[in-house]
């Protein structure tokens, strides 16, 4: 029996960029009849050219605790008239695994998501693309901006040096390095026994900084047989996925997946 009925969709951006990386996704959705939100986060209202103007001195950024940035999520979905389908990237991944979690979903797609507490990220990619974004010996008091390098490292590795530059400047602003650490605390937390609704995790088999290892061993964490829990790694994808051409590919994916539960 199809359980997945609703017609509303949240995308949950994930750290280092504007959410306005869900725009095609939006327009996408709604031509197939969905209606859509992508709420920013807490103090990244503004253009990714706005927000890089407020680095690193953007206190209020800086002070944001993954806690709140759930709760946010929290309290957006809880004043929609139904349970929506979550649709969330990297962070947002992992703030979609929680709210699934919380039973506040029809529905969860985590994209290359950042895993729950638990799931030990030893891979040295994660590290080398991440390790600046803890802020680890520097003030928690500024905001961690991610430079052009890191970011072709990071999120557009084998992509063109133009695209590289032109995806740079739309889309990249600056983080709360509590945030990051967060990730590795309690505030991450998932029952991985707990029934849930219909989950899908997707990874991408060049991305450096979420590899597909990575979220593969986040799936094989979930021990809900009475839940649908599904996995799909998808070729050629790096972590810039929500932009690279073959987006409308990931998207044609989830809506049939969505369909089909």
């Amino acid at each position: 029996m199809k359980t997945i009925k609703t017609k509303t969709v949240v995308f949950i951006t994930g750290a280092f960029v504007s959410n306005s990386s869900w725009d095609d996704w939006k327009t996408y959705f709604e031509s197939k009849g969905y209606k859509t939100f992508a709420p920013a986060w807490p103090f990244k209202n503004g253009t990714a050219k706005e927000l890089r103007e407020r680095q690193p001195n953007d206190t209020d950024l800086a002070g944001l605790r993954l806690s709140e940035l759930v709760d946010h999520y929290a309290d957006f979905v809880k004043k929609l008239p139904e349970k929506p389908i979550l649709i969330g990237h990297s962070l947002g991944g992992l703030v979609t695994q929680i709210l699934v979690n919380r039973d506040l979903a029809a529905a969860g797609i985590a994209i290359h998501p950042v895993p729950p507490l638990g799931v030990i990220p030893y891979e040295f990619s994660f590290l080398k693309a991440g390790w600046k974004a803890l802020g680890y010996f520097t003030s928690t008091k500024k905001t961690y901006l991610m430079s052009l390098s890191d970011w072709q490292y990071a999120f557009t590795n084998e992509m063109s040096l133009e695209d590289q530059k032109s995806s740079y400047e739309k889309y990249t602003i600056p983080e709360s390095k509590l945030v990051a650490r967060d990730g590795l605390s309690s505030a991450a937390k998932v029952d991985f026994n707990k029934p849930h609704a219909p989950l899908l995790i997707t990874s991408g088999s060049i991305d450096n900084i979420l590899p597909a290892s990575l979220n593969l061993r986040n799936f094989k964490r979930y021990n809900t047989p009475g839940s649908v829990t599904d996995y799909k790694e998808f070729k050629g994808r790096n972590h810039y996925v929500l932009g690279q051409p073959t987006w409308k590919e990931d998207a044609d994916y989830i809506l049939d997946w969505i369909k089909a539960h």
